[in-house]
């Protein structure tokens, strides 16, 4: 039987999780490890100044406490499926909210398909975009499109092979759509977001000040082309983004190196 482990940056608790683990135990064996708490927007980070602990809640579900999706990953791999008895798929999600463009660097659901891509192993990270307040998945959408995508594609790996080179994963994005209302899917570049600054100053009831961060608004440079996975959200599909791990911007090795020698 295949080895499924799965994780969401939302937390043991999440919608999104249940629903992702829905739709892959029909096509194996699934190991849920994921935050106590809610991780989002954490990166690709590890706990290293505090223990962490496994806490079972059932059989192959197991809340970490305090950890990141990445720590979930990491210590998995090391705690749970030790030597060759390593997952055949990890997957990431169903995150609340989009990871699009540069969200990746942010994105504690993406950082746990890298560390699964650093690993070797088949990782994707899938996001379910909404529109309105974030409750409005549950009560309006739904996972359906998610679960289906992500159920049709993890077969396809399980069955198949994956697609990708070594230390690559495919970021998958969801249109705010039923499986009916979706036109299919799209193979995107991860677009260019426009962002701004959403800090929101309050007080509390001592005067205090403190700031709270806000959610941005899903803008992005546009082309011609539309190529792009926000391109691909607005037009109805399923964006598919290959991501890899090397951040080198090759193109500007030649430059850099005359600026070094010439200035």
């Amino acid at each position: 039987m295949k080895r499924i482990l799965i994780t969401n940056d939302d937390g043991f608790e999440s919608a999104g999780l249940h629903a992702l683990a829905r739709a892959l135990r029909p096509l194996g064996h699934v190991t849920i490890v994921a935050p106590s708490s809610e991780k989002s927007a954490c990166g690709h980070s590890l706990t290293l100044t505090r223990p962490l602990r496994f806490i079972s809640l059932e059989d192959d579900f197991f809340k970490l406490d305090d950890g990141t999706p990445t720590d979930c990953i990491y210590l998995s791999l090391n705690a749970l499926f030790e030597g060759s008895n390593k997952p055949d798929l990890i997957v990431s999600g169903i995150n609340k909210g989009s990871n699009l463009g540069e969200d990746i660097t942010y994105s504690g659901t993406a950082s746990a398909a890298m560390e699964g891509a650093l690993h070797g192993i088949p990782s994707i990270a899938i996001s379910q975009v909404y529109v309105g307040g974030p409750q409005n998945i549950e009560l309006t959408h739904g996972y359906d499109l998610a679960e289906k995508t992500v159920h049709d594609l993890a077969k396809k790996i399980l069955e198949g092979t994956f697609p990708l080179s070594e230390r690559r994963f495919l970021n998958i994005n969801i249109p705010p759509l039923t499986p009916d209302e979706c036109k299919g899917y799209k193979i995107t570049r991860a677009g260019y977001r426009m962002y701004g600054n959403d800090a929101h100053l309050h007080r509390n009831p001592r005067g205090e000040e403190y700031y709270w961060l806000g959610v941005h608004t899903l803008e992005w440079r546009k082309s011609e082309k539309k190529d792009c996975d926000l391109s691909a959200i607005e037009a109805g599909y399923v964006s598919i983004t290959p991501i890899q791990l090397d951040m080198t911007a090759h193109d500007e090795l030649e430059t850099l190196n005359h600026w070094i020698e010439h200035g």
